[in-house]
């Protein structure tokens, strides 16, 4: 038997900071965002020999272990060992020895979820190999306990979700880790528009996100009223951008895009930098609208909106500051589990 997981990676679209506690918790988060053809995967497979083989595959890494309730978390494929650790202490796992087996198509760091949505590929491959009753709720809730309390590592909300519904969903968010997931119901003739209008972009940097999100959080707890009120219109970006979208007003979309960018440079230091300001500007020349560094911020994958065939011109420009632009799709479904016998 082997148990397989599949997971969408995310773009986030406008909101992006407003899911990280204490903001939500005090004022409520809003964040519109769509999964994209780009995935975690996990893999569970019985092996002959005894114990443990941990792998993530995209970064060629490897730890064995012995049998045992629970793994050392020391830096080294930290997300598999949390969730074996949770999954142990919550369910108990039989005494099979077996390889579990990750890889992400997009680098840590990037900007599109790609931590929290390996976390919720895990938790599903072990769902499926203990048949556990947990539906998209609870799988969204138990990865963001298991990375940002089991783990401790600092972040938002969004991406656990968004990587177990998939699709383009509008999501409010609350005290007491409430989270609301209110799937879109979108033309597919705007949607088709906004995939051919939406250009990624990967900067060929990754950062520590937890730096800038702890700066973010200090800010909130500091009651530094700049950051709170950017806040405060990034969450009023997305019910902006979420009306566009479904009334078919694409041709806002940039000038949303473009708000919620200036916006979000006054959340915390280094979210933006010279760098990104020089390629944000150079693909507004070349006829972008609007753009938006994806996650925390300070590097990792851009996002920017071309209308009519501006596209053409702004890959032709966004190519000369040595990143990459990445084809991708949306996508309908979130996480995936299936069996091979």
């Amino acid at each position: 038997m082997i148990y397989r997981s599949r997971a969408p990676l995310r773009i986030g679209l406008a909101g992006g900071g407003t899911d990280v506690s204490p903001y939500s918790d005090e004022f409520g988060g809003a964040i519109l965002n769509t999964t994209i053809s780009k995935y975690a995967l996990a893999s569970i497979e019985p092996i002959e020999e005894n114990g443990i083989i941990l792998q993530a595959l995209d970064r060629k890494e490897e730890q064995r272990f012995e049998w045992s309730s629970e793994l050392p978390i020391n830096g080294t494929l930290d997300l598999l060992k949390g969730v074996y650790n949770r999954i142990q202490k919550d369910y108990g796992l039989p005494l099979t020895n077996f390889r579990l087996s990750t890889y992400v198509d997009a680098p840590a760091g990037s900007g599109l979820g790609t931590s929290s949505t390996l976390v919720v590929a895990i938790v599903g491959a072990f769902t499926e190999m203990l048949k556990l009753p947990l539906r998209e709720y609870d799988i969204a809730h138990y990865a963001f306990e298991i990375e940002r309390h089991d783990l401790g590592l600092a972040g938002g909300k969004q991406d656990q979700y968004a990587a177990t519904f998939g699709g383009v969903n509008f999501m409010e968010f609350y005290g007491g880790d409430k989270v609301i997931v209110n799937p879109l119901r979108i033309k597919q003739e705007y949607l088709s528009e906004l995939e051919n209008n939406l250009v990624l972009y990967f900067t060929a940097t990754s950062r520590e996100s937890a730096t800038i999100i702890k700066e973010q959080q200090k800010n909130v707890l500091d009651k530094n009223e700049k950051s709170i009120e950017a806040m405060h219109q990034l969450k009023e970006q997305a019910r902006m951008m979420k009306e566009a979208l479904l009334k078919g007003r694409l041709h806002e979309f940039g000038e949303v895009l473009d708000f919620g960018f200036q916006q979000k440079r006054k959340m915390a230091h280094n979210i933006s930098n010279g760098h990104i300001e020089t390629i944000y500007e150079a693909a507004k020349k070349a006829g972008a609208t609007g753009g938006k560094i994806s996650g925390a911020g300070g590097g990792g994958f851009m996002t920017f909106y071309c209308p009519g065939n501006t596209r053409y011109k702004v890959i032709e420009t966004l190519n000369t500051f040595g990143g990459e632009v990445k084809p991708y799709q949306f996508t309908s479904h979130g996480l995936t589990t299936w069996t091979i016998k």
